[in-house]
């Protein structure tokens, strides 16, 4: 038999572990007697931890949330899964309370853990997109999913937004928008809410950050359901998931979280439909495959270009010296003028069409500045 306080630990994480338990299983896995449990349940509400006794034909314990967080239990691999998890944090406003939380997480851990922890430092490098993300008020946050839990009707002002202003001069103001929150989601490092705008009467998709939500919350609603977007849409855009050359160095995610074109829902129905959050946001934030990808091989460092590549394009290196870059445009000229910018030698992979439109645009400059060989000035 386990001594009372080794016995009450194997308690609190079996009562972590599961929603409601039966006395008699709880008597049987620590092999004590019922009786013993009621008196080990009994200390540890004591110590401030909301146990309720359950009713039912077997009877039973539960652990109810309650108004202070008690100390929890965590097994090895819990401990250290939270731990990397509170390291990787890239969202918005929530990396500095991460910090703090690992910091006190690791305080309290034995020795063993820490040095397990310490092993799997890990470094966080945000692309470019990323390294500009906002931060969001943890309050806002909060309200927000407040009303994504309550179903009730939110009401904020929208840093940028389209709506029209009303009066005139310095008065001049845009009325708060409505609408009924469905989910908050991440995407590329920000907080966007997923919601049905009362006004357009259309699915749309706001970047919380240029959120203020407004008090109180409307009424409550009966939830929609997404549209659903066919199972093989996806974020694929050109050239394995770049941009376009000239896109917001954000990619998809920054377009997408304007509001307008990005919040407008693309209703497709029928067989290999997904009405799921996750699969409606990569839908939205996802671009048409460009009409015009290439191949490319530039004589420089990939390291070297890849600053200046971006999200627009995939670069991979050949050599020391050499680079392969794969990447889309609206039109084949397009792409023939854009990799002309990064002014070093390249050559071109193909498409055939590609390279016609390199030699043609060759050809356009050559006639810009007049004979070949004479002299280009006034």
């Amino acid at each position: 038999m386990l001594e009372t306080s080794a016995r009450l630990l194997a308690l609190l994480s079996l009562l972590q572990a599961r929603r409601d338990w039966p006395g008699e299983a709880l008597a049987e896995r620590l092999r004590v007697s019922p009786r013993t449990v009621r008196r080990d349940v009994d200390r540890l509400r004591e110590l401030g931890y909301p146990v309720r006794a359950t009713k039912g034909p077997d009877g039973g314990y539960r652990l109810d949330a309650g108004a202070d967080l008690p100390p929890l239990l965590f097994d090895d691999e819990q401990a250290v899964a939270v731990a990397v998890a509170l390291q990787t944090t890239q969202v918005g406003g929530i990396e500095e309370p991460a910090r703090r939380a690992l910091a006190t997480i690791r305080q309290v851990m034995p020795a063993r853990l820490r040095g397990r922890i310490d092993a799997l430092e890990v470094t966080v490098v945000p692309s470019s997109a990323q390294a500009a993300r906002p931060d969001v008020d943890p309050a806002v946050l909060v309200a927000v999913g407040s009303a994504v839990r309550a179903r009730e009707v939110l009401r904020f002002d929208y840093d940028g937004g389209s709506s029209p202003l009303l009066g005139s001069g310095a008065g001049a103001f845009r009325p708060p928008r409505r609408a009924e929150p469905h989910h908050l989601v991440t995407w590329g490092g920000r907080w966007y809410l997923v919601a049905w705008d009362l006004e357009r009467q259309d699915w749309r998709t706001f970047r919380v950050d240029r959120m203020t939500p407004r008090t109180p919350t409307g009424p409550r609603f009966a939830p929609r359901d997404l549209p659903t977007v066919p199972t093989d849409s996806g974020p694929a855009g050109p050239s394995r998931g770049g941009v376009a050359p000239g896109a917001h160095p954000a990619g998809g995610a920054a377009a997408a979280g304007r509001e307008g074109a990005a919040g407008r829902s693309r209703r497709t129905r029928g067989p290999g439909a997904v009405p799921d959050v996750a699969a409606y946001v990569a839908h939205q934030f996802s671009r048409p495959r460009w009409p015009a990808e290439g191949e490319f091989v530039l004589h420089a460092r990939a390291d070297d270009l890849a600053p200046w590549v971006g999200d627009q394009g995939l670069i991979e290196a050949l050599g020391p010296d050499r680079s392969r870059l794969v990447a889309g445009s609206w039109s084949w000229r397009g792409l023939a003028a854009w990799v002309g910018m990064f002014d070093v030698p390249f050559e071109v992979v193909g498409p055939a069409e590609l390279r016609t439109a390199v030699r043609e645009m060759g050809e356009r400059y050559r006639g810009a500045v007049g004979d070949a060989g004479g002299d280009a000035g006034p």
